[in-house]
């Protein structure tokens, strides 16, 4: 819509505001008039007018199979257009249209904002299987004949209250028309089954809704009051009401049709299994949570019961064998102490790779210096896991490895990502400045311990492939090929 607006029109950014605000709320006219909508635009010119969005009924078939957004038609083909855009009334007269053998009524809607009428709204019914309409229906007729002329007058939609359609209840949910007084003249059978699922064991009708909500509803001292006044439907509001036994959604909406307050409808939905399972789902990811925070208090323990034993031994490999375990630990450990503050399974990685490079670089302080270039990205915890405890013995292998006593050098990690969204990969290499690979060195065969770790997962638990290269000019550069796609086995 905004580009064709801007394409085809002079209307202002807050002009195109507005009819952003009309669309997402014109689902409900649609529903209440059994009718498609067609929003027509005059062109810059005032020769033709655009169609900018179209809207069909979930209540009624629809007359037109087609998309009609995008069409010119020139100004005098169709007159009750033109009377609804020159006059600024509702336009209804003019015989039924044939389209398709089908028989379909067309009437016209001025849409209103601040004195000017920015376009025309073509509602057209299609009249195949008109029949002798039911109170339901006539109440939809009547409700949608009144936003209609507050459409036309520029009191609908409501400024500031954009409705999210897809969250907001609907006319097929449940449906109660009120008077000026916030007495009920007409519940639907879904709007009379939330209220007695609210524990209502009487019919709606005659009664003042705000006041028989506010009883249904647990007592809440003060609130009671404004309760009952957001039910009489006196603004524009949208809550919710909780019982002992149900949770309804309710979307009030006045009626000033003739710009006095005539009455309201409120648009209801039962929302207590999807409220339960929101509750269950919070539960879940708070267990989820606690689960990891002491998965990671635990290996910070068997870390720190690693780093007492180390320091009771007297060989120097086996305090150093000990010191090794406690930064693999470790490394796991940073990634459970993430997991624990997100609400899914899934980390920000680079973060981690960070602490992990702080975390091995107390090997040798002041010696080696660390960096991080690129972006590791969102990846899944059983990915992140496995890669923290590989870049933990990589970078821990270089730095005590490539360099000799004394020695100072840098060690860089890069992360680069390719493919598509499902078929991402994750290229990273650790590269150091150091003394080298000895002569004959093979990173497939070679038994060093950590070289087997990190063999055995990026080879084994994550897919990918893993070489170990002199590096260009001095050092050895480590190659990572990791598949991170939302599809990867």
């Amino acid at each position: 819509m905004n580009d064709l607006v801007r394409q085809h029109t002079a209307l202002s950014d807050s002009d195109l505001e507005w009819l952003h605000l009309l669309v997402s709320e014109w689902q409900l006219l649609s529903d209440l008039s059994f009718a498609d909508l067609v929003l027509w635009v005059p062109t810059l010119d005032g020769t033709r007018y655009v169609s900018v969005a179209q809207m069909r009924p979930n209540t009624g078939p629809t007359s037109y199979q087609d998309d009609m957004v995008g069409h010119l038609v020139p100004r005098g083909r169709r007159p009750m257009l033109d009377a609804a855009l020159d006059e600024g009334r509702i336009v209804r007269e003019g015989d039924p249209e044939w389209r398709e053998e089908v028989p379909v009524r067309v009437e016209s809607i001025p849409v209103r904002r601040e004195g000017r009428v920015l376009g025309v709204i073509a509602r057209n019914t299609n009249l195949l299987t008109v029949r002798t309409p039911s109170r339901l229906e006539l109440t939809y007729l009547q409700s949608a004949s009144d936003l209609a002329q507050m459409i036309a007058n520029g009191t609908f939609p409501f400024p500031g209250q954009q409705v999210d359609m897809d969250a907001s209840p609907r006319a097929g949910d449940g449906l109660i028309r009120l008077d000026a007084d916030g007495i009920v003249q007409y519940a639907s059978p879904n709007g009379l089954s939330a209220y007695h699922r609210l524990g209502l064991a009487a019919d709606l009708v005659g009664h003042h809704l705000g006041e028989t909500t506010a009883q249904l509803a647990p007592s809440r001292g003060p609130v009671d009051e404004s309760l009952a006044k957001l039910a009489s439907g006196w603004a524009p509001r949208e809550f919710e009401v909780e019982g002992s036994d149900g949770v309804i959604q309710l979307r009030a909406i006045p009626l000033k049709p003739k710009g006095n307050h005539i009455g309201s409808l409120v648009l209801l939905r039962d929302v207590t299994e999807l409220r339960r399972r929101e509750r269950e789902l919070i539960t879940k990811d708070a267990t989820i949570r606690e689960i990891h925070h002491r998965v990671k208090n635990n290996l910070q323990t068997v870390a720190a019961l690693l780093r007492l034993q180390a320091r009771r031994i007297g060989s120097p490999e086996g305090r150093e064998a000990l010191e090794e375990a406690v930064r693999r630990v470790g490394s796991i450990a940073i990634v459970h102490e993430t997991l624990s503050q997100n609400l899914d399974e899934r980390v920000e990685f680079d973060e981690i790779a960070d602490r992990v490079l702080a975390m091995v670089a107390e090997i040798s302080p002041g010696r080696v210096a660390g960096r991080r270039t690129g972006r590791f990205g969102i990846l899944d915890a059983e990915v992140a896991t496995p890669l923290s405890m590989v870049l933990t013995e990589l970078l821990q292998n270089a730095m005590e490895h490539g360099f000799g006593p004394g020695e100072h050098g840098t060690v860089e990690i890069t992360a680069m990502r390719s493919g598509t969204r499902k078929d991402a990969r994750l290229l990273i290499s650790v590269q150091d400045d150091g003394r080298g690979l000895p002569e004959g060195f093979d990173a497939q065969r070679a038994g060093n311990l950590g070289l087997q770790i990190v063999r055995t997962l990026v080879e084994g638990e994550m897919g990918g492939t893993f070489d170990m290269v002199p590096a260009p000019g001095r050092g050895t550069r480590v190659v990572l090929d990791l598949p991170v796609g939302a599809e990867k086995s």
